[in-house]
């Protein structure tokens, strides 16, 4: 067997005789490799290291896949569900809210209060330099810290309601409470019980008290609240207002120039009912109080100076 060799540059060539065990090697050597080529190929394609996708393995990893879509769904509803729960629970905090606004509001009103003092339609004023470290909520401690916030309002809001209460029975009980006089700047000029007669000269019983202003026109306010039995022109008193303030009592405006009630009215204690006049029996401008207790004439002395109790 001869190998010829061919120089390119110089274009010589030269001639190599293989004999014997090397020309055999040599022949084995050029069959046998693509032999062994193709041999570790298929090796390497069947190897269960080989990265070539099986049917198998295509398999597995759609199951993975699917099993992975469906806990990210199930997360999904979860987060969503419990998003909807506390939508939920920050609905009925922010109704709590407007109901503690509304009666922290009515108890301002109640107690008269300055206005701003307590004034709940503006945010508290809180604040401070913060010290340490701070720590971000959790899923856990933030839903605590909302039941927290829950039963907090809740207390108070049973606490405010009770306080309303009673406020609002102790402004009822003073204001059917009879006390004080039904004319702001005037002067006693009869009292009650015998006295003279101003038109007979004698000696007669005065069922009331006359507050005199010195001129007709100014205002004649109720003692108490209550609802207006009478309102118009009565024998000897003239124009006159008759309020029923319960508990047995009611009281009378009489002499009025001009009444500003009608019967059935529910008056305010305070409130603007008659104008002084002179209506009726009498000899000038003047108001004519009385005061009933269980259907008995009192003296109204007795109650223009009251206090609450």
């Amino acid at each position: 067997m001869k190998v010829i060799l061919v120089d390119q540059r110089h274009g010589h060539t030269k001639t190599i005789v293989l004999k014997g065990w090397l020309k055999g090697l040599l022949s084995v050597c050029f069959l046998g490799a693509p032999v062994a080529l193709g041999y570790f190929g298929y090796q390497l394609a069947v190897s269960q290291e080989s990265p070539i996708v099986t049917e198998e393995a295509a398999q597995n990893w759609d199951r993975q896949i699917k099993l992975q879509s469906e806990q990210l769904e199930s997360i999904k509803l979860e987060s969503e569900q419990q998003l909807e729960a506390l939508t939920l629970r920050l609905a009925t905090l922010q109704a709590r809210l407007v109901r503690l606004d509304a009666v922290g509001e009515r108890i301002t009103s109640i107690a008269n209060l300055d206005n701003g003092e307590f004034d709940f339609s503006q945010p508290i004023a809180i604040g401070g330099p913060s010290t340490g470290s701070s720590v971000p909520y959790t899923s856990a401690s933030f839903s605590n810290a909302v039941a927290q916030l829950e039963r907090q309002l809740e207390d108070r809001q049973q606490q405010l309601e009770i306080l309303e209460g009673l406020m609002v029975d102790r402004k009822i009980r003073s204001d059917v409470f009879v006390a004080g006089r039904p004319v702001a700047r005037s002067w006693l000029v009869s009292r009650f019980g015998q006295r003279l007669d101003p038109f007979t000269g004698r000696l007669t019983f005065h069922t009331g008290l006359d507050f005199s202003t010195g001129r007709a026109g100014s205002d004649i306010n109720t003692v108490a609240a209550g609802v207006v039995t009478w309102s118009g022109p009565r024998s000897d008193y003239g124009l006159m207002v008759e309020v029923n303030h319960g508990n047995g009592y009611a009281t009378r405006y009489a002499h009025a120039e001009k009444l500003l009630v009608d019967v059935g009215d529910i008056v305010k204690k305070g409130q603007n009912i008659a104008l002084v006049g002179s209506t009726g029996r009498t000899t000038g401008p003047h108001v004519h109080f009385e005061v009933y207790k269980n259907g008995r004439v009192v003296d109204p002395a007795a109650y223009i100076h009251r206090t609450v109790r």
